[in-house]
């Protein structure tokens, strides 16, 4: 039978390129999203920072237990965006294991160099050098508050010294050190620089008291490494720490690796579920048309006395040759697109520069099986018709297909359509991450509905365009009419390709357009100060002080952004947060506060969107149990409920509430609000000078960065879903294409009937308006639907925002790609000869 399908697909070239195309396609898409999951979990940062440990202790992630299902606990790992910190009596039990010579504690602070402002720099105490290690090069340790010892790569491209004085910005002061010394590790000529002040003076700048942000082990030579990584484990458990070993250093040592791999796998996994739906609906339909369009063969292979079971054998070694063609072909594309995809990731700030595409094998293994599967599947299914009925029926069966299917599949088609509209309730009923899987679902079965409902709706429209077709195109309408109900069935895959590539990307496409618009509007309609005190390098408590001294200043609101792990119905959720001190709040910020009040926010309280109190089961004067961003728990009384969660974060806390949780200990901006005839430009301006990188703007641009931000942070999605709509419309333009190829005797009988070729244009044309017509208005009612209600349950906004632009783009775009997928092929077809077009096969 391999034999028999190979020379099949050699002679019938043209008749398979059609479901070639669809499987490369599909390869490549699948390839693309498994390698930048295998990537994400193969990468594991630069460990040299920490080369010399056998172990580092460190916090950074957060495990939360969540509803008990059948006697088992599920766990949640949510990866902490504050970077947990460990206290420093863990070093002091590290120290005391058997086998381990010193246990030192690293710790980790956000600086800036004035000699090198744009190189990405930590500062450490320097008892760490000893972790990686590093050696002195030149000069020696520094041994005062006042020096400071660099590493090659800030010495290298700044010229510094020992001797040398330069400027170091940190917990939002400018100092003057002199550099002391210059160190070095061989294999840390990447990532970011360090410079080393004393331990004490690093203890005094640490905005975590009484903690090390990472320790790390050294073993004496002759220990027991097995021993002593069971003991640091323990302790580390204990501690509610990890124990990072091996390239898994990488994580503990590097801030940007473990985000860069959540991001990754989390990306490439959610991304890789919507594409294999897509590909799922897109294979199984070109698969199963192409076997369709075959049914006069197949048909007179079993009149000759082929079996059932040798002409499905046959189909399905097609099918898998194809599969494995689209693989050689889709897993080199899939590679490349997956490099450029890295690319354009670290160009716009999602992975850091050291993340690279790794590994293949097992993604192209995983994905050419997945792909084959699927294919064979479809072939399988597709054949059963043919193969099971008798040889003396065969070629009756191929000429007069029936127009509607059996009775499960109607069954089928309408228990999706109902479970879509349930799951309507349940997205009204939820938000966040909740709400948009439940929203993909909800696409998926109305589009697995109409697939398999497409017969009766196919039959159902001709009907009812019957007349108009008649109208508008005379007798050519009349026989598009009949076309379209003898062809009800042979059209599925064609409606399904249509309405899926509209369905699809008129709810993913305008749902980020929703996201980030509602974000903006919030944004700018909630701030009500007309300026903003902002630092690269964050801003102190005091700058809150300062401002409300500056003469005409009648309000000044330090915010200080964060995020925070609340509980939610499902699993736990990282959210976007503030903490603000709320002494006039109220004329600098509306939140639009729906019950309580900004007012009574202190420590101990709590201040929650709407939406996620909804979601956590949250209400006024509750105690709310939350994670802070470096992972401790707290317990918060509610005191008030706003709806502007999307401008301003989830959640709102009390400043003090952050103190010794945040990397940096500092606010981002001031929001500064001015009596209506105030002269205070200049005092603000002055102001700004008084702290490193200080700058003064209005408001209203500040919103604008805010927009310019949360476009960047939309456009990895965007990207996705342009690559799912994009593999739909070639879907549909492909299945167009095959669909129209397949007429050619049709088309060249009617001619021979004496129907001129002017009509037989005039015939496909209102077919294909009658059938782009179905697509797009169920397309778009499917869009309506799903977007409106996920909108409405993330957002709180009853009608979504649609650009007028972008519906006529995706409508006009679908139906312009749909006819010129229809006309060039038909025009192909009318210049071959009505009687050599009757001996072509099908």
């Amino acid at each position: 039978m391999l034999r028999l399908a190979a020379q099949t697909l050699r002679h019938r070239t043209g008749g398979f390129l059609a479901t070639f195309v669809a499987l490369a396609a599909g390869v490549t898409v699948l390839m693309t999203c498994a390698l930048l999951v295998e990537s994400g979990w193969r990468h594991q940062g630069d460990p040299h920072r920490y080369g010399a440990a056998v172990a580092v202790v460190a916090d950074r992630d957060l495990t939360v237990d969540g509803p008990t299902v059948l006697g088992e606990t599920e766990r949640t790992t949510v990866l902490l965006p504050e970077r947990g910190s460990v206290p420093e009596r863990v070093a002091g039990d590290l120290a005391d294991v058997h086998g381990v010579h010193r246990a030192v504690g690293d710790r980790r602070l956000v600086v800036t160099t004035t000699a090198a402002p744009e190189l990405p720099t930590t500062g450490h105490g320097w008892s760490s050098t000893a972790l990686a290690p590093y050696r002195l090069v030149s000069g020696r340790p520094p041994r005062s508050d006042g020096e400071i010892a660099v590493d090659a790569r800030l010495a290298g491209p700044t010229g510094l010294a020992p001797g040398a004085t330069t400027e170091v910005v940190t917990g939002g002061a400018s100092r003057t050190y002199e550099v002391s010394g210059v160190v070095d590790a061989d294999g840390t000529a990447g990532g970011r620089a360090a410079l080393f002040f004393t331990d004490a003076h690093a203890a005094a700048l640490d905005p975590h008291p009484g903690r090390y942000d990472a320790v790390g082990v050294l073993t004496a030579p002759d220990a027991d490494r097995d021993a002593v990584l069971a003991e640091v484990r323990r302790i580390a458990d204990a501690a509610g720490a990890t124990a990072y070993t091996g390239d898994d250093r990488g994580l503990a040592a590097d801030p940007e690796s473990a985000a860069a791999r959540s991001l990754a796998l989390g990306a490439g996994a959610a991304f890789a579920g919507y594409a294999a739906a897509v590909v799922g609906f897109v294979v199984a339909g070109t698969v199963g048309l192409s076997v369709r369009h075959r049914r006069r063969d197949l048909a007179l292979l079993r009149a000759v006395a082929a079996t059932p079971g040798q002409v499905r054998a046959m189909l399905l070694a097609e099918a898998g040759l194809l599969a494995l063609l689209a693989g050689a072909v889709g897993v080199p594309a899939g590679l490349l697109a997956a490099r450029q995809v890295r690319d354009a990731l670290v160009t716009r700030g999602f992975l850091p520069d050291d993340f690279a595409v790794r590994g293949g094998a097992l993604s192209a293994a995983a994905v050419v099986v997945t792909v084959a599967v699927v294919a064979l599947l479809s072939a399988w299914t597709a054949a059963l018709r043919v193969t099971r009925i008798r040889p003396t029926e065969a070629l009756g069966e191929a000429a007069v297909e029936r127009a509607r299917g059996g009775r499960a599949r109607l069954v089928c088609g309408l228990a999706c359509v109902a479970g879509a509209l349930s799951l309507t309730v349940l997205t009204g009923a939820t938000d966040g991450q909740t709400a948009l899987g439940a929203a993909m679902g909800m696409l998926y079965l109305f589009v697995l509905g109409v697939a398999l409902l497409a017969p009766w709706i196919n039959q159902a429209a001709a009907r009812l365009l019957g007349p108009v077709l008649r109208t508008v195109w005379g007798d050519s309408g009349y026989l598009a009419a009949a076309n379209l109900r003898a062809n009800a069935r042979g059209t599925v895959a064609v409606l399904t390709a249509l309405v899926l590539s509209v369905g699809l990307g008129g709810t993913v496409w305008f749902l980020q357009d929703n996201l980030e618009r509602q974000t903006v509007v919030q944004s700018r309609e909630g701030v009500l100060a007309q300026y903003a005190l902002t630092s690269g390098t964050g801003l102190p408590a005091s700058a809150v002080a300062e401002a409300r001294r500056v003469p005409g200043v009648i309000a000044a609101t330090g915010v200080r952004r964060t995020s925070v792990v609340v509980p939610d119905r499902l699993e736990p959720q990282t959210v976007p947060a503030q903490g603000i001190d709320p002494l006039g709040a109220d004329r600098t910020l509306d939140l639009r506060v729906r019950s309580g009040s900004i007012d009574a926010l202190r420590e101990g309280t709590v201040a929650v969107s709407t939406a996620r109190a909804d979601a956590a089961g949250w209400r006024l004067g509750d105690r709310a149990r939350l994670w802070l961003g470096d992972g401790t728990p707290v317990t918060l009384r509610v005191v008030a409920l706003y709806e502007r969660g999307w401008g301003f974060g989830d959640v709102t806390l009390h400043r003090r509430t952050l103190d010794g949780h945040t990397v940096t200990g500092l606010d981002d901006r001031v929001l500064i609000r001015t009596a209506p005839d105030a002269d205070a430009e200049a005092a603000l301006a002055e102001l700004a000078r008084r702290h490193p990188g200080g700058q003064v703007t209005d408001t209203a641009r500040l919103t604008g960065v805010l927009a310019e931000d949360v476009a960047v942070s939309g456009w990895l999605n965007k990207m996705l879903v342009t690559v799912l709509v994009g593999y739909a419309v070639l879907a549909a333009a492909d299945t167009l294409v095959m669909a129209a190829l397949a007429r050619t005797r049709e088309l060249s009988l009617l001619r021979l009937v004496g129907v001129t070729r002017g009509q037989v244009k005039r015939m496909v044309h209102a077919e294909q308006a009658g059938l782009l017509g179905v697509a797009l208005l169920i397309g778009a009612a499917i869009a309506a639907v799903t977007l409106t209600t996920v909108v409405r349950a993330v957002t709180g906004a009853a009608v979504p925002h649609v650009p007028a632009t972008g519906w006529a783009t995706l409508l006009g775009g679908t139906a312009a790609l749909a006819l010129l997928a229809t006309v060039l092929p038909v025009a192909r077809i009318l210049r071959t000869a009505p009687v050599e077009g009757m001996g072509v096969r099908e």
